[in-house]
């Protein structure tokens, strides 16, 4: 979409959830709730390749240039991620931008003049946009570079002039998110938040017993009805979805999306802004720039939102799946959108939506789906002829290339290939307008690499990307692990990864990690992790479930920690731990626990709930008490959060029932915490304070703060420094040396 073609006035801000009314004056006038980005030009990288490149390393998130020839990517041969290039076919890759800053995100502009991406400023939550030539050269920040700001990328318009960014107010309390904490070390609460409002009329579905689909008056849409009217079966138009109820502001902040043209030549136009904003991501403009699709909402109530660019309208609304954020794209003639959706599903499908002239829906349709499997990842190249997509099999990829329709016609997809991979997990896809694509590919044998995957779908390995053997550290191949089951105490069955310590006696029960992983939305999957070759390198077998909570199984299953369902998933731990020992697999005097994130908080939950089942713990990024947590954290992660955990005013009692430091007087294995410095999402004071009173209460404890990092550890020296730390203390404590 020219950018000379719009006017910022025409746009207004959308409120949660969109109005088909025209807006007033007011609303016109009405600032955003996040101010326009202000490009800053940035010195070139002419420099030459990092001199120590790592035999051991990972390349991931491709997207190629418009011919398909060459491909810009993540990969940390220098030990940091950053952004690199190279030719489809040969080995020359190289740095384009040599900054200490870890990358996140690539896009290749469509006219393949830039490469946009998002980097992590000292390794922290607070992130900006970039772009750069071909050549490296012509680099600068597009959005982010204000103090205290962060921003994101979103998608290109389809001719390349500009680039959608999402921008976050910065916090007026910014300057507490650094060091080691933004609380004093005797923080003993958290401040109420000002102005908070009651939660909204979904809320007894998010603070009870987990009921699937429609229940109460949540955000979804209406289920499509095969004998109903064509409007009546798409989804509704925006006027009749209403608004996502409003869970009141935890602290205040807003996220707002901007066209920016890199080149400078026209002003920054905004799509849309939220105030009180938990996520919000441009995924598509339609060809001519009329709409725009765009991602919006907390976790477990996502809606994808067809925008008239003119008017700043919503034109329709519908409730999609959680995960990858790209949830769908505009067919050519922008009368059928194609969106990853598990509205009125246990497991997300290709759903196709189709629009009348003003951008309404006329109907909604499954186009793709599979039993029991979950639809990951969705790719579509820009003339839609085709869609690539990735299906979650237990944890597995499956990859299918499928047909589409073209214009506004009423078969149906096909024909659909399958090709066979040499990994098990697709992480990301990069279709090819001449067919093909480039997919990054993860598996338990290797770190991430990138294939190119021809027009018949025949996999071959890009030359600047690991071979298989080079792709792990030398001397000690990757264990594959084995696909586990077990039935919780009320009866829900649980799934997870068992990985036993290479020389191990099989019939000899073994000293076991169980590994929590985060979320809590995350899923286990069969690839190589660097922490766990490390605790199968001293002896210690890993277990690493699915709890309650995770995806990979369904709606009912994310959705069954709500509330006190989280109770539940503290217990599913302990459930899982047993299930190892009664199988002969973990001494059940020699288990430990250990996650990050979510998972961390899981494992302090798991030490004080359960304080003479495990050994010893490892903590990571963890919260301790939600009161604190929510009092620190950013506040488009506390609204989030809110959706998932409980308000923090309205469910306060439930909240200090659930949080570890209500008790911690039960604490009696030793624990290391472990924390980024620059952790604005879980704040270091969480850790510090249960470590704190872990030590007032006579319990070893110990905390490793990690420089230069956020609440991903992306730097290859702390990483290493992170699971030697963790192998030690948990080694030191299980004793994995078999007795004599």
């Amino acid at each position: 979409m020219p950018l000379e073609q719009t006017n910022l006035m025409d746009h207004v801000i959308a409120t949660a959830g969109g109005s088909a009314a025209a807006p007033d004056a007011a609303d016109r006038d009405a600032p955003p709730p996040a101010p326009a980005p202000v490009p800053v030009r940035m010195p070139d990288h002419r420099s030459a390749d990092p001199p120590t490149l790592l035999t051991a390393h990972g390349c991931w998130y491709p997207s190629a240039n418009p011919t398909g020839e060459h491909v810009a990517f993540i990969c940390d041969r220098s030990g940091v991620p950053q952004l690199w290039s190279g030719p489809a076919r040969g080995d020359g890759a190289h740095v384009l931008d040599g900054d200490p800053d870890p990358v996140t995100e690539v896009s290749w502009s469509p006219d393949g003049r830039w490469i946009a991406y998002t980097s992590a400023p000292g390794g922290g939550e607070h992130t900006r946009v970039l772009v750069v030539r071909p050549d490296g050269t012509g680099r600068q920040v597009l959005a982010g570079a204000e103090p205290g700001s962060s921003a994101h990328l979103g998608c290109w318009t389809r001719d390349g002039t500009a680039l959608a960014v999402t921008v976050a107010q910065p916090s007026a309390s910014r300057s507490e998110h650094t060091g080691a904490g933004h609380l004093p070390a005797d923080a003993d609460g958290a401040p109420t938040a000002p102005g908070a409002k009651a939660p909204g009329a979904a809320w007894s579905e998010r603070g009870g017993p987990a009921t699937l689909l429609g229940a109460g008056t949540a955000n979804r849409a209406p289920a499509p009805d095969p004998a109903a009217p064509a409007q009546a079966a798409a989804g509704r138009p925006a006027p009749d979805v209403g608004p996502v109820p409003d869970v009141g502001p935890v602290r205040s902040g807003g996220l707002a999306a901007y066209l920016v043209d890199p080149d400078g030549a026209n002003a920054p136009v905004l799509l849309y802004g939220e105030e009180g904003a938990a996520s919000l991501r441009v995924c598509d403009t339609s060809p001519d720039g009329r709409f725009a699709l765009v991602r919006r909402g907390p976790r477990g109530r996502r809606e994808g939102l067809v925008l008239d660019t003119a008017s700043g309208r919503t034109t329709f609304a519908l409730h999609v799946a959680d995960g990858d954020p790209w949830i769908g794209r505009f067919s050519a003639d922008a009368r059928t959108v194609w969106l990853r959706s598990d509205t009125d599903r246990e497991f997300a499908a290709l759903l196709r939506v189709r629009l009348d002239e003003e951008g309404a829906g006329r109907a909604v349709s499954v186009a793709v789906e599979r039993d029991r499997s979950a639809l990951d990842l969705l790719s579509v190249p820009d003339h839609g002829r085709w869609a690539l997509l990735a299906w979650n099999v237990h944890g597995a990829t499956e990859l299918e290339s499928v047909g589409l329709p073209l214009a506004d016609e009423d078969g149906g997809v096909g024909p659909r290939h399958r090709p066979v991979l040499p990994h098990e997990v697709v992480t990301r896809i990069a279709p090819l307008e001449r067919g093909g694509l480039f997919a990054a590919l993860a598996g338990s044998r290797r770190r991430p690499g990138i294939w190119e995957l021809d027009q018949g779908l025949v996999p071959a390995r890009a030359g600047w990307s690991a071979r298989d053997e080079d792709a792990v550290p030398p001397g000690r191949p990757p264990v594959r692990p084995v696909p586990l089951r077990c039935r919780a105490r009320d009866g829900l069955t649980l799934g997870g990864w068992y990985y036993r310590a290479p020389g191990r006696d099989p019939g000899r029960p073994a000293p076991c990690v169980i590994h929590l992983h985060g979320g809590p939305e995350e899923q286990e999957r069969p690839v190589f992790s660097p922490l766990y070759h490390e605790l199968l390198g001293r002896g210690l077998d890993v277990f690493a479930p699915d709890v309650r909570g995770s995806s990979g199984w369904g709606r009912s299953f994310v959705d069954a920690d709500l509330g006190d369902g989280r109770f539940a998933a503290i217990d599913d731990v302990a459930d899982c731990a047993a299930h190892v020992v009664a199988l002969g697999y973990a001494d059940p005097v020699r288990l430990g626990v250990m996650g990050r994130s979510y998972g961390g908080y899981l494992t302090m939950a798991s030490l004080v709930w359960h304080p003479d089942l495990f050994r010893a713990g490892v903590a990571v990024c963890g919260m301790s008490d939600f009161a604190t947590f929510f009092a620190g954290t950013e506040p488009w992660i506390a609204q989030s959060a809110t959706a998932k955990y409980g308000h923090p005013e309205h469910d306060r009692e439930l909240l200090r029932a659930l949080s570890p430091m209500s008790r911690v007087d039960q604490l009696r294995a030793p624990v290391l915490a472990v924390h980024g410095e620059h952790d604005t999402n879980v704040p270091p004071t969480e850790s510090e304070q249960f470590v704190r009173a872990a030590r007032e209460r006579g319990v070893p404890a110990r905390q490793l703060t990690l420089r230069n990092e956020g609440h991903e550890f992306l730097r290859a020296d702390n990483r290493r420094l992170y699971r030697r730390a963790a192998a030690d203390w948990l080694e030191r404590h299980l004793d994995p040396t078999p007795p004599p």
